[in-house]
């Protein structure tokens, strides 16, 4: 006995497509462009961050509000671009990385929900931790940031 197969020479014949399309046409999600963009509930604000030292550096030069959470610097960039860059920094005397992190988060989340409609068109802002910062409540930080913004815009 063998464990060989007999297996024929001649190939065989090419199958029929594995899906036949119905008549009317495939009424599922219409493709390529007749599909118009669905209007979204409400489009997410995005921040420009700033990454580079430099801009960091540059924004030191602008003016400094103070206040008991934290440091904010802004930097009128003097160019045609109105848009509002933000960056945040949390040094390591502050924390750790998690306390830090922290603080950076509820940083981004008070500039998402501010700096649109509060923050100084074409300027650079900067907000720097203090320690003080991480204990303080975030209504507390909301209130203290929208002072700030109100004594940068004068």
């Amino acid at each position: 006995m063998s464990d060989e197969a007999h297996l024929p020479a001649e190939q065989s014949r090419p199958q029929a497509a594995s899906r036949v399309p119905v008549p009317h046409g495939d009424r599922g999600r219409p493709q390529g462009a007749e599909c118009p963009p669905r209007p979204r509930p409400q489009e997410a604000q995005r921040l420009i961050t700033l990454t580079k030292r430099s801009d960091f550096v540059a924004a030191n030069s602008g003016k400094r509000i103070s206040t008991p959470g934290f440091l904010l610097l802004v930097r009128d960039r003097k160019d045609a671009d109105a848009a509002i860059r933000v960056g945040f920094t949390v040094t390591k005397k502050i924390g750790g990385a998690v306390v830090r992190n922290r603080m950076k988060r509820r940083f981004r989340a008070l500039a998402r929900e501010m700096m649109p409609a509060r923050g100084v068109p074409g300027s650079d802002h900067v907000m720097i931790g203090r320690a003080r910062g991480i204990e303080r409540e975030y209504d507390l930080l909301r209130s203290e940031l929208e002072d700030a913004l109100a004594r940068a815009r004068r």
